[in-house]
């Protein structure tokens, strides 16, 4: 089976389990969903919204934000993790969307990942699920699967972005972004499978033997 054939059927079958994903993480606004995607990294989105509310309401807008103290942004987002790096990044963020940005979120790749604290894929995250527009953000979890699936033998995720942006039309990016994320958790979790467990895996290689070795991101 080509690659562009595993793609197919890949597409087929998280639309049939997953015809309009929601986004995972609570947000009101694009300023929340930045400091939401923000706040997920090495952390499960369960925990960052029940971490949010509390953030939120002392401060959901960077007006606001810049004049709380990094200390208390830290207490509230310590379970989070990395919160002194976080917390110092959602200050110093919020004063530069003040400053530079009249106090709104940059609808541009480049001037979000100047931000602190922001890289590709979060500004990725708020492109696509933010602003709609197409972006196909690659985590880890994606990256596995894509490994799995044989939609990519990249070693990054750099490269692994590449290669689905090739396989998938740019309509179905921030969709499949989503489903993709669902179904690892649901059904191709790290270890839950191996690629010879879940239905879409044995679908694909109904006669592989050996688990899959994938390239860590």
């Amino acid at each position: 089976m080509k690659r562009v054939e595993r793609a197919a059927i890949v597409d087929a079958r998280l639309q049939e389990l997953y015809p309009d994903p929601p986004i995972p993480l609570d947000h009101q606004d694009t300023y929340t969903l930045l400091i939401a995607v923000l706040l997920s990294a090495q952390c499960t989105d369960i925990r960052v919204n029940q971490v949010t509310p509390a953030l939120f309401e002392l401060a959901s807008t960077p007006d606001k934000m810049m004049n709380v103290p990094v200390e208390k942004i830290r207490e509230i987002i310590r379970p989070c993790g990395l919160s002194p790096r976080k917390s110092k990044a959602i200050s110093e963020l919020s004063k530069i969307l003040m400053a530079k940005h009249q106090g709104e979120v940059p609808e541009d790749f480049a001037q979000l990942e100047a931000l602190p604290g922001v890289g590709h894929k979060t500004a990725s995250v708020v492109m696509s699920q933010g602003f709609g527009h197409p972006a196909f953000p690659v985590d880890t979890h994606i990256h596995r699967l894509a490994q799995r699936w044989g939609l990519s033998n990249g070693k990054n995720v750099v490269q692994t972005e590449k290669d689905l942006k090739k396989l998938f039309p740019e309509s179905r990016w921030n969709a499949l972004h989503l489903q993709i994320i669902y179904y690892g958790r649901e059904h191709c979790t790290a270890r839950g499978c191996d690629g010879r467990v879940c239905g879409i895996c044995r679908e694909l290689y109904p006669n592989r033997k050996s688990p899959v070795i994938w390239n860590k991101a």
